[in-house]
């Protein structure tokens, strides 16, 4: 399908974040997962990691990014980069929330990396690796 109209977007709620897939394997036959990512501010995702690249791009806001040992800030227009397996935790701008564009290879995997935190929708106990609904 080469057009996927707005009303056709697939929406996905987390405790961290709604993200909204723009297209996907399941959505459009493409083989890039693309969606959007909106947290209110000081919202703050779980420690976890995928198994590809992922790049995102933020539109508004902005956030602090733990990623692989690393204190990173990052506000509209910036793109960060994250590596495969790179342990990884946005936190949302406290004030301004954080709305970004991402993208992934289709059938990219998402697991966390403590037996403490569990991510609904996003990755399971452990070690256990699952495509995320908003990738699929």
């Amino acid at each position: 399908m080469p057009v996927i109209r707005h009303a056709d977007s697939r929406r996905t709620e987390t405790p961290a974040a709604v993200m909204t897939t723009l297209a996907s394997p399941s959505q459009g036959g493409a083989g890039q997962a693309v969606w959007r990512v909106d947290m209110r501010p000081g919202q703050a995702g779980p420690r976890h990691a995928i198994d590809t690249e992922q790049i995102w791009t933020v539109l508004a806001g902005g956030a602090t990014v733990e990623l692989d040992g690393q204190v990173l800030t990052v506000g509209p227009g910036d793109t960060l980069i994250m590596p495969a397996d790179a342990p990884r935790r946005l936190t949302a701008d406290p004030a301004a929330g954080f709305s970004a564009i991402a993208v992934a290879p289709g059938g990219t995997r998402a697991y966390v990396l403590d037996s403490t935190t569990v991510a609904p929708g996003c990755a399971t106990p452990q070690g256990d690796k699952l495509i995320p609904a908003w990738v699929a």
